[in-house]
């Protein structure tokens, strides 16, 4: 019952929003646009931030660096600043998924209130297809969130490690996992870009339907 009312209370407090955005001429449309943008360009700088974490691992294990503590400072910082974007692009996602699916629900009511079967069977048909263009963005966007997690996992055991084994023979015995976790956020960033020009034609499509 309570977890219930939590539903029925969020779904109200989602209408509200809704309502308020429409007095301002933004309908769902619009803002599924305005999230698609958000979270493709999270992903951006989620990509960029990867990138920098990957520069950092190089400049430990691809050098002989002689201020391994100040390095490892410096991968630290990327690997938290990271794991806040992943967050952050979690997050963006969700906001997406939530307008939408509030979106094509209303879509699909509304079809059925048109009297000409004409009509109805040509917005059904615009439904389909909007919604099979963007099933392929969410798809790319959510490869891309999940490989994030396995990265920031190997990621996170570099710095722990390396926090207790600031020594010549610690950097030695790591190259290995090294070039792995490198490659990793190699194609973690292909898979984000991938996602981003899904993200990039969706948006596209939108603006030449209107």
């Amino acid at each position: 019952m309570g977890i219930l009312l939590v539903a029925v209370t969020l779904t109200g407090c989602q209408s509200a929003v809704y309502s308020t955005y429409e007095k301002f001429g933004v309908y769902k449309r619009d803002l599924l646009k305005k999230r698609v943008i958000a979270a493709r360009d999270e992903e951006k700088a989620a990509g960029e931030q990867f990138k920098d974490a990957l520069t950092r691992l190089r400049e430990l294990y691809g050098s002989q660096n002689t201020d391994l503590e100040k390095t490892y400072d410096k991968l630290k910082s990327e690997h938290d600043d990271a794991t806040s974007r992943a967050v952050a692009v979690r997050k963006r996602v969700t906001d997406m998924e939530t307008v939408a699916k509030d979106l094509f629900s209303e879509w699909e009511k509304e079809i059925e209130q048109i009297s000409s079967s004409t009509m109805r069977s040509s917005s059904r048909e615009q439904l389909r297809q909007t919604r099979d263009r963007y099933e392929d963005m969410h798809s790319a966007l959510k490869r891309a969130e999940k490989s994030m997690d396995p990265v920031l996992i190997k990621l996170r055991d570099h710095v722990l490690y390396l926090k207790h084994n600031l020594n010549a023979q610690a950097i030695a015995s790591l190259k290995g996992e090294s070039v792995a976790i490198q490659n990793d956020i190699a194609r973690l960033i292909e898979d984000m870009n991938q996602s981003i020009q899904q993200a990039d034609a969706f948006i596209k499509q939108m603006e030449t339907a209107k």
